[in-house]
C-alpha cells in the first residue's frame, strides 16, 4: 500500500486493509525499539508540531517517534506561532510545508487542521481536535489486539462522555474493524447522530453493531473492552463541574462495572486520569464535592485489567507508523 504524501485527519479516511497495515507496521517498529534496532530511516526530514491544546502523551510520542526515525523536531505551543492571529491558517500552512516535510496539529477547530492539509503541500497528521482524535484509536486498538490476538468480533463500551472526540474516533475505529461498539452515558451528553449516521453502514458491511444507549446493563456479558475518559475536559470552566459531576457520577467505572462485563474483560483510558487525589484539579474537586475519585476509581486503573501504561505507550508506536508511511517515497525498481 501506498500511503506517500497522504495526511492523517480521520479514521474515517481510511479503509479497513489501510488501517490494518498501519498497525502491522506499528507492530514492527515497537519490535525493532524493544530489540534496541536503530531505524533513522529519516536522517534529512523536519517535522513541525502544533500544539493549540497541551498534551503529555500526543507532543512525547510525537516527538520521540520523529527522533526514532531520525528526524528533527520542531514543536511550536501557542505563544511560539502567530497561526490564527497575525497569520492565517492558509498562509501558516504554505510556510511551513516550504521547511518541514510534515505537520503535526492538535487543537480544537476540526476546519484548522482541514485547512492546514489544504493548503500544506506536504503530510498533515491530526493529533486532537474536538470531533476526533484518530492516533489515539490507533493506540487503543494496537493494544486491544496485542491482548486478545484479534479485533473482529470483540466489543468495546466507551463509558461517560460519549460525545467526545475519542469517542468518535473509536467508534469508527471500530465499525473499520469489525468490533461492535457501545457508547454508554448520559443522554445529555450522547454522541453525535452525524458520526453514528456515518458509522453504521460501515459497521454492517463489517458484520459489527453501534449501540447508543444510556443503560449501563447494556455491558451486560457483553463487553471485552471498558473505556472512559475524564468527566472534566481541559479548560472546563469550574462553574460547569457540578453538573458535569451530577450527570457523570452514575457512568463511574468501578469493580462493579467491570464485573459486569465479560470475565477476561480490560480497561483502557486515554489518560489523564482523575483516580486519585494526587493531582491539583482532583483536589480541587474534592474540596468542593466531597468525592475522591472520578471516571475510575484507582482500584480499577491499578488493577491487573488494566492496560493505560501498554495504551500510551502504543500511541508512540502508532503515530511513528502513520508518519513513516506518509514520509516514505516507494520507488519502483
Amino acid at each position: 500500500m501506498d500511503f506517500y504524501g497522504k495526511d492523517f485527519l480521520r479514521i474515517l479516511d481510511f479503509s479497513e486493509n489501510e488501517l490494518k497495515y498501519m498497525l502491522a507496521t506499528a507492530r514492527e517498529f515497537k519490535k525493532m525499539k524493544r530489540a534496541g534496532q536503530s531505524h533513522k530511516v529519516f536522517p534529512d526530514k523536519n517535522i513541525a508540531i502544533l500544539f493549540e491544546k497541551t498534551s503529555t502523551r500526543t507532543r512525547c510520542s510525537f516527538e520521540v517517534a520523529g527522533y526514532d526515525l531520525g528526524m528533527g523536531v520542531t514543536y511550536l505551543d501557542p505563544t511560539g506561532s502567530q497561526m490564527g492571529h497575525k497569520e492565517s491558517i492558509a498562509d501558516t500552512a504554505r510556510v511551513l510545508a516550504r521547511l518541514y516535510d510534515g505537520i503535526e496539529y492538535r487543537g480544537f477547530d476540526q476546519k484548522v487542521v482541514d485547512d492546514l492539509a489544504k493548503y500544506a503541500d506536504v503530510p498533515v497528521w491530526n493529533g486532537l481536535t474536538d470531533e476526533c482524535h484518530p492516533t489515539q484509536a490507533l493506540g487503543d486498538f494496537m493494544t486491544i489486539e496485542e491482548h486478545f490476538g484479534n479485533l473482529k468480533g470483540l466489543t468495546l463500551a466507551f463509558v461517560g462522555d460519549t460525545r467526545n472526540n475519542v469517542a468518535n474516533s473509536l467508534m469508527a475505529m471500530s465499525a473499520k474493524m469489525g468490533m461492535n461498539f457501545i457508547a454508554c452515558g448520559p443522554t445529555e451528553l450522547r454522541t453525535s447522530d452525524e458520526i453514528v449516521a456515518k458509522c453504521k453502514p460501515i459497521a454492517e458491511k463489517n458484520g459489527c453493531t453501534i449501540t447508543v444507549t444510556n443503560d449501563i446493563a447494556e455491558l451486560e456479558s457483553r463487553a471485552d473492552v471498558i473505556y472512559t475518559d475524564v468527566w472534566l475536559s481541559l479548560g472546563e470552566p469550574q462553574e460547569k463541574w457540578g453538573e458535569r459531576i451530577e450527570l457523570l457520577k452514575a457512568y463511574q467505572v468501578n469493580k462493579a462495572m467491570m464485573e459486569k462485563a465479560k470475565e477476561t474483560a480490560i480497561f483502557l483510558h486515554c489518560l489523564p486520569s482523575f483516580h486519585d487525589l494526587n493531582t491539583s484539579i482532583a483536589r480541587d474537586v474534592n474540596k468542593v464535592f466531597g468525592i475522591e475519585e472520578m471516571e475510575v476509581t484507582d482500584e480499577v486503573f491499578n488493577s491487573e485489567q488494566s492496560l493505560v501504561f501498554e495504551q500510551a505507550e502504543n500511541r508512540m508506536h502508532t503515530i511513528k507508523a502513520v508518519m513513516f508511511l506518509t514520509l516514505y517515497e516507494r520507488r519502483e525498481k
